[in-house]
């Protein structure tokens, strides 16, 4: 999981009704997917293991959700020109990779999670998809890892230090579950060298107590991204809020290309208005000024 409301003016996409619509829905499914998850590692310390799979696969599969639509939030806000990530380093690496790398790493995560269910299933009879799933279920959490490294490496220089702290209160919580899940899972790997697992017997209790501790810390980090969430869009609404730029020239661009794609109607709407506050501000000269008295009742007066 990442961000979807950055601390980027990037993150301004649509209508501003709609966006904090999406904001709200995919940090509310973020949260709802790591309890699933976090029920799913649960499930495995009972007598009915299968049902902890089921869940785990639930989980993850939100997730990989939640990363495509921060992905597509993501670019959105720059209106898809892709070329702007040539001006700015960092949107490329984090904005755009990041959401990726975490959706890849919750595919395999799927993926490896599957390939034990149907080996439950079948009986134990497909032994090239253990093999693969154990190297999936540690592909998985690397990029995972690699994805919250980037992600808690941006450079602020314009933001409000407030909503620095509220970016690195969901970060650091998702860069530590990164590391107990890839922890778990390389550990589990050299706890089953010497003996002869199938099934569900390869996901050892270091590996389940490791992700319940790292569901734990996503479910933290998911609900600080909730309150980060209703905090930014606060501060918006009292247009008191100070985003990042892009950098590079690259923000200049987007804004001179968006102007180029203003309608005429509204670009002069715009210009009216603009000429009318301008007209507002400006002292009535005409009204201060004294009228000049006539010639002929200065004659009248002096006779």
């Amino acid at each position: 999981m990442v961000k979807l409301a950055s601390a980027r003016e990037a993150r301004m996409y649509g209508p501003r009704l709609s966006r904090n619509r999406a904001e709200y829905m995919n940090a509310g499914l973020y949260v709802f997917a790591t309890a699933v998850l976090l029920g799913g590692f649960v499930a495995e310390l009972s007598k009915e293991p299968k049902s902890g799979l089921v869940l785990l696969l639930i989980g993850f599969g939100l997730i990989f959700i939640v990363n495509l639509h921060d992905l597509l939030a993501h670019l959105a806000g720059f209106d898809y020109r892709v070329r702007l990530m040539e001006l700015d380093l960092q949107l490329a690496l984090v904005e755009f990779a990041v959401p990726v790398v975490q959706a890849l790493g919750s595919l395999l995560s799927i993926l490896a999670i599957l390939f034990l269910f149907i080996q439950a299933e079948k009986g134990y009879g497909y032994y090239k998809l253990e093999r693969h799933a154990m190297n999936m279920l540690i592909a998985g959490p690397v990029l995972w890892l690699l994805g919250s490294i980037h992600n808690s490496c941006q450079i602020y220089e314009r933001s409000d230090g407030h909503i620095q702290i509220l970016q690195q209160s969901v970060h650091i919580p998702y860069l530590i579950a990164s590391v107990l899940f890839t922890m778990g899972a390389v550990l589990n790997i050299l706890e089953q060298d010497g003996g002869v697992y199938h099934g569900l017997e390869l996901l050892g209790g270091t590996w389940i107590w490791l992700g319940i501790f790292g569901s734990v810390f996503l479910l933290v980090g998911g609900l600080a991204n909730v309150v980060k969430v209703f905090k930014m869009q606060q501060m918006d609404d009292g247009a008191i809020l100070r985003l990042e730029k892009l950098r590079g020239g690259a923000q200049e661009r987007l804004v001179h290309e968006r102007e180029g794609q203003v309608p005429l109607i509204l670009e002069d709407q715009r210009r009216r208005k603009r000429q009318l506050a301008q007209q507002q501000q400006e002292p009535n000269i005409n009204i201060a000024a004294p009228h000049p008295t006539p010639y002929k009742d200065v004659l009248v007066g002096q006779s």
